[in-house]
C-alpha cells in the first residue's frame, strides 16, 4: 500500500493510460479523483474501479474549471498529494498544411492544460504544508521530431522541458515534478493516429499500426499495464530523491 491515504487527481483518466492509473493507484491504497472532459465515461471509469475512485467533469483547457475543481477536491478531501498530467490530445500535419486551428487545440490540451494544473495544485500543496508529487504526462514525440506530427511533438517536447522548470521551482517547498515518456501504447489514441496515417500517406486501416509495432525493439505495443508501474513509483516515497527527469517506457525505441 504504497499509497495508503494519499488523494490523487488524475487528468484525462476516463480511459487509457489514466484509467490504467487509477486503477493502480487504487490498489496501492489511494484516494482517486477521475477528472475529464467526458463526465459520463469518467463516473462509469469511476464505478468499476469501486468506492476509493470518483469522477469530476475538467476542461483542461478552461482555466476557471481547473481552479474550480481543484479548489473543491481541496476543499472536500484536505488537499492533493498526487497529480498525474494525463489528458491530451492528438493531431497530424507536416509543417506546410498546419492550422491556427489545430494549434490551439493541441497546446491548449496539451501544454496550457498542464501547466494551469501544476499551478493550482501545487498551490494546494504548498499551502497545504506536506509537498507532493507531479508527474507529467510526456511522450516519446517529445524526444525526436517526426515529419508528419510536428505539433503533437512540439507539445510533448515542451511538456519534458516545463516538467525540469517545475520541478526546480517547487521542490523548496517538498514537491517533486516528474515525467513518463511512453513509446506507442494499444488502445484508443492509435486507433486515431493509425487513421490519420492511413489518411496522409495512403495506407489501409491497420496498416500503420502493424508496421510500427514490428519497428519497437521488444516487438509489440504497450498496454497501460506496462505503464502503470513507473507511476506508482513516482507517486510514491521511493521516488523521494527523484526529481525533473523524464522516463522512456517504449520497448527500447528511445536510448538514453
Amino acid at each position: 500500500m504504497k499509497l495508503h491515504n494519499k488523494i490523487a487527481l488524475i487528468t484525462g483518466g476516463a480511459r487509457g493510460i489514466g484509467l490504467g492509473f487509477a486503477e493502480a493507484f487504487v490498489a496501492e491504497g489511494a484516494r482517486v479523483i477521475i477528472a475529464d472532459i467526458n463526465i459520463a465515461r469518467a463516473r462509469e471509469a469511476a464505478a468499476k474501479i469501486g468506492a476509493s475512485a470518483t469522477a469530476v467533469a475538467l476542461d483542461v483547457t478552461d482555466l476557471e474549471s481547473i481552479d474550480r475543481v481543484v479548489a473543491a477536491i481541496d476543499a472536500e478531501h484536505g488537499g492533493i498529494d498526487i497529480l498525474v498530467n494525463n489528458a491530451a490530445i492528438f493531431d497530424m500535419a507536416p509543417i506546410n498544411e498546419i492550422t491556427p486551428e489545430s494549434y490551439e487545440r493541441v497546446f491548449s490540451v496539451n501544454l496550457k492544460g498542464p501547466l494551469f494544473m501544476m499551478k493550482a495544485v501545487s498551490n494546494v500543496m504548498i499551502a497545504r504544508g506536506r509537498g507532493g508529487k507531479i508527474i507529467n504526462m510526456a511522450s516519446q514525440a517529445g524526444r525526436r521530431g517526426e515529419a508528419l506530427v510536428t505539433l503533437y511533438c512540439a507539445s510533448k517536447a515542451a511538456i519534458i522541458s516545463a516538467t525540469q522548470s517545475a520541478a526546480l521551482a517547487l521542490v523548496k517547498h517538498g514537491i517533486k515534478v516528474n515525467a513518463i515518456a511512453p513509446g506507442v501504447v494499444d488502445g484508443e489514441h492509435w486507433d486515431v493516429v493509425d487513421a490519420k496515417f492511413a489518411e496522409h500517406e495512403g495506407l489501409k486501416p491497420g496498416e500503420k499500426k502493424a508496421a510500427v509495432a514490428k519497428s519497437v525493439p521488444i516487438g509489440r505495443f504497450a498496454t497501460p499495464d506496462d505503464i502503470k508501474g513507473l507511476a506508482v513509483f513516482l507517486a510514491s516515497p521511493d521516488s523521494d530523491y527523484i526529481l525533473a527527469q523524464t522516463y522512456n517506457v517504449d520497448g527500447g525505441n528511445w536510448m538514453s
